[in-house]
């Protein structure tokens, strides 16, 4: 009988990855092994992850398989003792491979930045995580290239003292420099991967010394080893901005136990706990105040420069800053789900979402590198074959032709355009589920927007109220409280928040009902009462003609009308009104510079819609359900990219639905995982700020494969014609590579807030 199959998922850190084909030749190897299924591979989070069948292939031949390839590989874990590790801390060694199945929290981002210095020991010294943190000169491959100068040095003052074993000492520097990169060349090909970085470095160094080139072949091993130093530089800044996310929550934490409080490591930290957060210190957890009133920055978790006024009751994020007086925090959320956690966690996952250019690009690398290999032979071959050229001189351009073809530069020019574009949205309170947001975010041309919650505060106020006949107006708030007492909705915490003010009690009140989409009923007193819209008023005697046309008048306004009634008796008439958030005309006012429409698709009346929307200059659609949004959110996508703002829940199919759905909230799970797309800081003005920096990528995206393709067609023009010789093919190679990474960079810098 044949035993059931079961495959567990196993995540690892890898370290050393400094470009796109880093990763194409880990998750190659790795796919190929039996059991191996669902590998993915994250360049900026350093991460592996597969499903593996370990009665066919363990862990350790994983492990083995990426090491050979000349990578550090390390389990990672969902433990936060393991995962929170700061710059120059090494985690402890008692978690292993049970743990690897896990998922994992936000700072395992922290472990996985392992050796940033990338390609490494010669070639490729991947594997030391102590050189995280420290200066290049410090680290394995730098040792190496200084080792390397050594060599070449020497045998430059050897030729000099001695002409006559000049060459031999060159053929010395050589070997010894090439060596570890041909070792894992060879590793590569067995593992059915010929065309890598490392086996056309060993070819173009080897034939350099066949066709007594040995000066020049050391020179491409020590250029190779200087611009895989300066691409695992540039990676490790790439990979800052999630790290410093990672950063943000403090190691410890003052635990309140009693009357007496203690410090304790922030990731032991679990639900329902209280914490002592002096002024000046970061909160360490997600949590509600239970104590104290004070100012918390935010702007480390959601970009807001200006302090906000915190007190009991309120929620307040991991690694924001308390400014002014001592607080106690309740512990809302585990170290692994706080919202700093998921940030990162969302930033790692959205590797896998990749951007259709970024899915062409990986298609096209996998021919090209073939194709460059077979027009270097022809390069070699045709010319002294057919026109009796000499060989030695197209040998070395073919060799040449070999460096200059790496598509190093090419593969990675996306995703570091992309991750440093969610870096720095992440920072703003701006989070996008990888690159194909980031791709259809630049397309778009028209906006639907939700009104409750997003282009208005959620938070309705009492703006009016009416009575009828002998009724006070504290008797009618008395009765209309009575009835919404214990609701949670919008208008009834308005009504309840008005009586309160007013200083009214509520009457004793008992058996509410909704009535679905009418109002509540509930018996106030001795008698029911009813709060309700103003048709089924009129529909049930509890509102005359005049009253109606008062309520026509409010929502003409803008605002919402309740009619508060009993059996046949009218009592009067409350309006409340959900005022427009303080930014939202502004927001719509840039998205129509930038040159798109936008639109609100509301449930509310057509009345009070058309008011809102006459005063930010949109056009509306009212009296929507949930279905009715996702019809009109289709029929917009057939003019071009659409995207919808919504609160995360009542509108998830119109999310869904349109091109990019942007879910707009305080760090809520809703807001993180339901939609593409989420805005930390309740602010309209962040919708065309995401917009502005989704272009901006997409641009850099462009300048970066530009950047790529044009040096390696002008260089291959050159080699072949013997322009450019080995050493400036390598720099090409490498620079190229170095340009890109550094043009990706730029947008750790840019501005999504300022316009133009």
């Amino acid at each position: 009988m044949t035993e059931p199959k079961i495959e567990t998922a196993r995540h690892w850190t890898v370290s050393g990855m400094d470009c796109g084909s880093c990763a194409t030749k880990i998750k190659d190897a790795v796919a190929r092994l039996p059991g191996v299924s669902g590998v993915e591979v994250g360049i900026m989070s350093e991460r592996l992850r597969l499903t593996l069948d370990e009665a066919q292939t363990g862990c350790d031949k994983v492990e083995k398989t990426v090491r050979a390839l000349g990578y550090g590989i390390a389990p990672r874990s969902g433990s936060a003792k393991e995962e929170f590790v700061l710059p120059g801390e090494t985690p402890e060694p008692d978690h292993v491979d049970d743990h690897a199945g896990h998922d994992h929290g936000p700072a395992a981002v922290t472990a996985s930045v392992r050796d940033e210095s990338g390609h490494g020991s010669p070639g490729h010294v991947h594997n030391d995580p102590a050189d995280r943190g420290k200066r290049w000169y410090l680290t394995a491959k730098g040792k190496l290239v200084i080792f390397t100068a050594l060599l070449l040095g020497a045998a430059w003052i050897i030729e000099y003292l001695a002409p006559e074993i000049g060459r031999w000492a060159f053929v010395a520097a050589c070997l010894i420099g090439v060596a570890p990169v041909a070792r894992r060349a060879f590793a590569a090909l067995r593992m059915g991967q010929p065309f890598t970085i490392e086996s056309l470095m060993t070819i173009a160094a080897i034939g350099a010394l066949f066709i007594n080139a040995a000066e020049e072949a050391a020179l491409v091993v020590f250029l190779f080893a200087v611009g895989e130093v300066l691409e695992g530089v540039a990676a490790g800044k790439a990979r800052d901005g999630i790290r410093a996310l990672a950063n943000l929550v403090p190691m410890t934490a003052q635990l309140v136990t009693g009357e007496t409080t203690r410090e304790v490591p922030a990731a032991s930290l679990t639900v329902d706990q209280t914490v002592l957060v002096r002024p000046g210190d970061r909160i360490p957890a997600d949590g509600e105040i239970t104590e104290g009133t004070s100012g918390v920055d935010e702007s480390p978790v959601t970009g807001e420069s200006v302090p906000k006024a915190r007190g009991p009751g309120e929620l307040v994020f991991a690694g924001s800053i308390n400014t002014e007086a001592a607080l106690r925090v309740k512990v809302t959320k585990g170290p692994e789900d706080n919202t700093i956690a998921r940030i990162i966690r969302l930033v790692e996952e959205a590797e896998e979402a990749r951007a259709p250019t970024e899915r062409f690009i990986d298609r096209f690398s996998r021919w090209y590198m073939p194709a460059i290999v077979a027009v270097a032979a022809l390069v070699v071959l045709v010319p002294p074959v057919a026109f009796g050229q000499p060989w030695d001189t197209w040998v070395y351009r073919g060799l040449a032709l070999l460096l200059i073809g790496c598509p190093c530069a090419l593969v990675i020019s996306v995703p570091a355009s992309i991750a440093s574009a969610m870096s720095t949205g992440a920072r703003r309170g701006l989070l996008m589920k990888g690159g194909a947001v980031i791709e259809a975010a630049a397309k778009v041309s028209r906006i639907a927007f939700d009104k409750t919650g997003t282009l208005t505060h959620g938070r309705p106020k009492v703006t009016d109220v009416v009575v009828f006949g002998t009724t006070t107006e504290a008797e009618l708030l008395a009765v209309a409280s009575g009835v919404e007492t214990g609701s949670s909705h919008p208008l009834a915490i308005a009504i309840l928040n008005k009586a309160k003010d007013a200083g009214v009690n509520a009457l004793p009140s008992r058996d509410a009902k909704a009535l679905m989409g009418k109002g509540v009923i509930a018996t106030v007193g001795d008698a029911s009462a009813w709060v309700a819209s103003p048709r089924y008023a009129m529909e049930n005697g509890g509102l005359d003609g005049l009253g109606l046309r008062q309520a026509t008048v409010f929502e003409e306004e803008g605002k919402t009308a309740v009619a508060v009634f009993r059996e046949k008796t009218p009592l009067g008439l409350i309006a409340m009104r959900d005022e427009p958030r303080n930014d939202a005309k502004e927001s719509v006012r840039q998205l129509t510079a930038m040159g798109v429409t936008s639109i609100i698709l509301t449930g509310d009346n057509p009345r009070t819609a058309a008011a809102i929307a006459g005063s930010l200059g949109m056009e509306f659609q009212a009296d929507m359900m949930p279905e009715d949004k996702l019809k009109a959110i289709k029929a917009m996508s057939e003019q071009g990219g659409v995207m919808m703002i919504g609160d995360g829940i009542n509108d998830a199919p119109a999310l869904k639905q349109a091109s990019v759905g942007v879910a707009m909230g305080s760090g809520t799970d809703v807001a993180l995982e339901t939609a593409d797309a989420a805005i930390l800081r309740d602010r309209v003005t962040d919708i065309p700020a995401t917009i502005r920096l989704s272009r901006a990528a997409m641009t850099n995206i462009r300048q970066n494969v530009t950047i790529a393709l044009g040096l390696k067609a002008v260089f291959l023009v050159t080699s072949v014609l013997g322009l450019t010789g080995l050493w400036i093919a390598i720099l090409a190679d490498t620079g190229a590579t170095v340009l890109v990474t550094l043009n990706a960079l730029r947008l750790l810098q840019f501005n999504p807030e300022r316009e133009g």
